[in-house]
C-alpha cells in the first residue's frame, strides 16, 4: 500500500521519489532509512529540524514551506530497496496533485525516479528537474553537495 501524498491545495513544488524503501515501508513514512539524507537536506534548506521530527511534524514542516511529497510508483515488483530492480510498475495518480495546486516545478529524487516519471508522466515532463538521489546508494555525493544541488527547490518556491 503506497503512502498518502503529503500535499495541500497551496503546495507550490512537488518532490517525487521512486518507491518507498523497505525501512520506509516498515516505519510507515517517506525516507525513513536513517542513512537516507533526504530529511537532512530538507533541514539544511529550510533551517528547520526535519531529521528529529516525527512523521506528523515532517508533514507539517513540508506543507508550511509549500512542498508536496509523493512517489512515482504506487506498486511494483522490487528486490529489497534497489530501484534498479523495479519491474511491473503501477504508477501513482499525480493529476490530482499537479492540477489541484499551483505546482509549477516537480523535483525528482534521483535518476531512477526521473526515468520512471518521464516514462509514465510525459505530459508533466517540462516541469521536471532531476536532482541527485539522497539515497545511501548514492554514497559518492556528500551531504554538502546534495544541499547545494537541492537548493533549487527552495529557489523555485
Amino acid at each position: 500500500m503506497p503512502f498518502a501524498p503529503v500535499w495541500r491545495e497551496d503546495s507550490r513544488v512537488l518532490i517525487l521519489g521512486s518507491h518507498p524503501s523497505v525501512l520506509s515501508k516498515r516505519n510507515g513514512f517517506y525516507y525513513m532509512n536513517p542513512h537516507n539524507r533526504f530529511w537532512a537536506v530538507m533541514s539544511a534548506l529550510f533551517e528547520e529540524d526535519f531529521v528529529g521530527a516525527d512523521s506528523t511534524a515532517k508533514t507539517r514542516l513540508l506543507l508550511s514551506h509549500g512542498v508536496a511529497l509523493y512517489d512515482v510508483v504506487e506498486a511494483c515488483d522490487i528486490v529489497g530497496s534497489a530501484d534498479a530492480t523495479i519491474r511491473d510498475v503501477r504508477p501513482t495518480d499525480l493529476a490530482p496533485l499537479v492540477e489541484g495546486a499551483p505546482i509549477a516545478h516537480i523535483f525528482l529524487n534521483g535518476k531512477a525516479a526521473y526515468d520512471l516519471f518521464c516514462r509514465f508522466f510525459p505530459k508533466y515532463q517540462s516541469m521536471a528537474v532531476c536532482l541527485p538521489s539522497t539515497s545511501p546508494a548514492n554514497a559518492k555525493c556528500r551531504l554538502a553537495d546534495l544541499v547545494a544541488k537541492w537548493q533549487i527547490v527552495k529557489e523555485r518556491l
